[in-house]
């Protein structure tokens, strides 16, 4: 994939992330750097959170309810990259996780970055011994700490699946 996010057969992918501070903000301006289309889903909320400066103008989106923002993330979404976060995080995680294991939407590869943070927020294997999801849910995501084991893990979920990115 070039710098502008073009890959060898003409199709484009472009870093998507809510569109506000903090890792938002720095995944918008790890593409906007390198000159790739870096688009924004922001969310209206009473405590106003505005878009960051980094994201390609025509690819900033407002929403006002977080059901619909949910929705175009899934449509679009290559893969779902989850950086430690609160409850908004987990809702969008837990949506994706959820519908990926009823196969209501194509699976994609869901990767948790920062394993000790997630293994605290978030328990399957408590859940499976639960008995309230199945052995192989455990499958549906991985853990990575660098931002080349979440690239090389993508290509290789992306390939194993028949639907690779390059």
């Amino acid at each position: 994939m070039g710098a502008s996010g073009q890959l060898p057969d003409g199709r484009r992918l472009a870093v998507v992330t809510g569109g506000g501070p903090g890792i938002m903000e720095a995944a918008n301006r790890g593409a906007y750097d390198v000159g790739a289309e870096t688009a924004g889903f922001n969310i209206t909320l009473p405590h106003e959170q505005f878009p960051n400066p980094y994201l390609t103008p025509e690819l900033c989106f407002r929403f006002h309810y977080f059901a619909m923002r949910k929705l175009h993330f899934v449509l679009r979404a290559r893969a779902l990259v989850a950086f430690p976060g609160g409850f908004g995080t987990l809702d969008e995680l837990f949506e994706t996780l959820t519908l990926a294991q009823t196969r209501v939407m194509k699976p994609l590869p869901i990767i948790l970055v920062g394993e000790a943070y997630w293994r605290r927020v978030f328990d399957p294997d408590f859940l499976v011994e639960e008995g309230v999801i199945a052995p192989e849910d455990r499958d549906l995501f991985w853990y990575a700490e660098t931002a080349r084991e979440i690239w090389e893990g993508i290509l290789r979920w992306r390939q194993k699946a028949g639907d690779p990115l390059l």
